[in-house]
């Protein structure tokens, strides 16, 4: 795979919907775009219509912010990180999150949840929402705060517009990838010549599902079974999302380009968990390990995707860093926002 060929950004009209009240969290509001060009399997869209994408800030942000930060989900998941916009705002940073098309907020009737067979399609909506950003708030840092599967798409993305030139200093000021799917967590018969099967038959079966059952991770999380975060069980599933052959070969042909190294030519710091653990309810580790990802890979593959990276390792974090316990997600936010002073200090406006 030669990397998707990305857009450098994206034009935002002037003439947006309106911001309206977000449907799912108060003191937000949110705006619902058409997400544009999507590449679609003659089975897989019945009933649905055009895709869309979804951006979400808080009513209220810093009122002379520093930067602004633009946070992409990833697979099984959708933007309610309430917590980390806190952080973000008082230590000065504006926020935008976008639920990217079909998934979260974007799921419309019809849709196929987080499908996708070209990554290209998730990073223009990621473009979007950061060509939306520098219209905001024109002049200032933008920084993509990226977890997992979005965290792939945010590098691969991020790659592709190296060296643009658009309005400020660039498409992005720098990159922060929680827990980045930079690798399948499975054997090697299964990364290699699983991948070339799949590479093969994916065209003919775009949505023959591959795997399927319970995310123990996202149930363990969930505040309805004892865990501490509230979130809507439609749109980040304790059953899981079924991985369908499409999906996966958009994935492994991103991941076989990281691999081969990118460019990426703004700071880039990458955070993950101190372990990987078993995604069963009888691991002991199950709020303190990576249940989701090797962090072995992630440990291997970061340094691949550019020359200015950094790493960020949370002992007990879980998946989603900003989901773990209060001391290692203390651990994760005041790391990051300590990177993201040294990368982007402040500069006095």
């Amino acid at each position: 795979m030669s990397g998707p060929a990305l857009v450098v950004g994206a034009a935002v009209s002037s003439r947006l919907p309106a911001w309206e009240d977000d449907a799912l969290l108060d003191g937000y509001r949110s705006v619902t775009l058409t997400a544009g060009a999507a590449s679609q399997p003659p089975d897989r869209r019945d009933g649905a219509g055009a895709p869309v994408l979804t951006v979400v800030r808080p009513a209220t942000t810093p009122a002379r912010p520093r930067g602004v930060v633009v946070h992409v989900h990833g697979y099984n998941d959708y933007f309610f990180q309430t917590h980390l916009v806190d952080a973000l705002g008082a230590a000065g940073w504006a926020f935008l999150a976008v639920d990217v098309r079909r998934a979260g907020r974007s799921l419309r009737p019809g849709d196929v949840p987080h499908y996708t067979d070209d990554l290209a399609e998730p990073a223009r909506d990621l473009a979007t929402a950061v060509a939306l950003a520098r219209t905001l708030h024109p002049g200032l840092p933008v920084v993509v705060h990226a977890h997992s599967t979005g965290g792939l798409v945010a590098a691969l993305w991020a790659h592709s517009v190296r060296g643009s030139s658009v309005p400020a200093t660039g498409p992005v000021d720098a990159l922060v990838l929680d827990s980045p799917f930079l690798d399948l967590r499975a054997s090697w018969a299964v990364r290699t010549l699983g991948t070339s099967v799949v590479d093969l038959a994916a065209p003919y079966r775009p949505l023959a599902v591959l795997a399927t059952g319970t995310s123990w991770y996202a149930t363990h999380l969930l505040a309805a079974n004892g865990g501490r975060w509230d979130f809507d069980p439609t749109l980040k599933r304790p059953d899981g999302v079924p991985v369908r052959m499409g999906w996966l070969r958009a994935v492994r042909r991103g991941q076989s380009r990281v691999v081969r190294g990118l460019e990426i030519d703004v700071p880039v710091l990458v955070a993950r968990s101190a372990r990987s653990g078993a995604d069963t309810p009888d691991n002991p580790g199950l709020d303190r390990e990576d249940t989701v990802l090797d962090v072995r890979s992630i440990a291997r593959l970061g340094p691949r995707l550019g020359p200015h990276v950094d790493e960020l390792v949370v002992d007990g974090g879980v998946h989603d860093l900003t989901l773990s316990a209060d001391e290692p997600r203390r651990a994760y936010l005041d790391g990051m926002l300590g990177w993201l002073d040294a990368q982007l200090p402040r500069t006095g406006r």
